[in-house]
């Protein structure tokens, strides 16, 4: 097993997949890092020496086969893992150069780095309260409707709730409760977003609409989603990492590991030979 690295010692490129080195991207400094991480979910070996650079103002896609360790690594980043019995976890994960799991309270590394799940899950609140309450835990001291608005517009769901702001979420169709669980999670003003198969339940036309939503807050978020449909992954994503038997297989910009993936493993995935 690998030793861990220091957050100071910096990895040898050959080390740290990510992108082709030829790209402009390769000289902005990462808003999240892996380093050699490995995790387990009792004996069994789910991570096997992770390394990667997450880069700010993107979306990075992570797909892969069900079970190759995509949503594990997924929620290594924001230290939900450590809500599961029996799990362990080795290596080191940077935020902006820090260690969240050494350096940082766990709290903390959840209001920046925030989380949308597979299934919407909005709470049995109205729909402004949804979007007011992680605010108000933090102890949020600004207008709150101005903040409800603000992040109801991020994720482009205002002009179809605003005269029905006190109205139960669950009466939104899917695809709205999911565009409310993203304003729900930028309330508390993250600057990472996770997102863990966020259109699995959508129909075609909700899953068209959340996409154009995630392709705008990029300009202000860094994301990373976790998906198995490979043509969302090249529609919306700057860089994709391929993970296999919870190796990290490939990583590179989008566009090319789409059309010139220098692995077979890659290329089998993506044309549909397994999966």
């Amino acid at each position: 097993m690998a030793d861990h690295v220091s957050p100071t010692e910096k990895v040898p490129a050959a080390e740290t997949f990510g992108l082709s080195r030829d790209s402009e991207a390769t000289r902005v400094r990462p808003k999240m890092e892996v380093r050699n991480l490995y995790f387990w979910y009792g004996d069994k070996l789910a991570l096997k020496d992770i390394s990667l650079q997450i880069l700010p103002n993107e979306v990075t896609a992570f797909i892969g086969p069900s079970g190759c360790g995509k949503s594990t690594l997924l929620r290594c980043l924001n230290r939900m893992n450590e809500l599961i019995p029996n799990t362990r976890m080795e290596g080191t994960v940077l935020l902006d150069g820090r260690d969240i799991y050494r350096e940082m309270d766990p709290v903390v590394v959840r209001r920046r780095v925030g989380m949308v799940f597979q299934k919407p899950n909005p709470f049995p609140k109205s729909i402004y309260q949804n979007v007011a309450w992680g605010a108000r835990i933090n102890g949020y001291r600004g207008n709150m409707d101005e903040l409800v608005e603000r992040c109801l517009r991020l994720a482009a769901l205002w002009d179809e709730v605003k005269d029905r702001l006190h109205e139960n979420a669950y009466g939104l169709s899917g695809g709205q409760q999911q565009r409310l669980c993203i304003a729900r999670a930028l309330a508390v003003e993250p600057e990472v977003l996770l997102m863990d198969e966020p259109a699995s339940a959508l129909d075609p036309i909700a899953t068209a609409k959340l996409e154009e939503t995630i392709l705008e807050l990029k300009k202000s978020y860094t994301i990373v989603i976790v998906t198995h449909n490979m043509h969302q992954a090249s529609r919306i994503s700057d860089t994709t990492a391929f993970f296999y038997m919870g190796e990290l297989v490939e990583m590179n910009r989008t566009d090319e590991l789409f059309t010139r993936p220098r692995e077979k493993r890659t290329e089998d995935y993506i044309t549909g030979r397994f999966g």
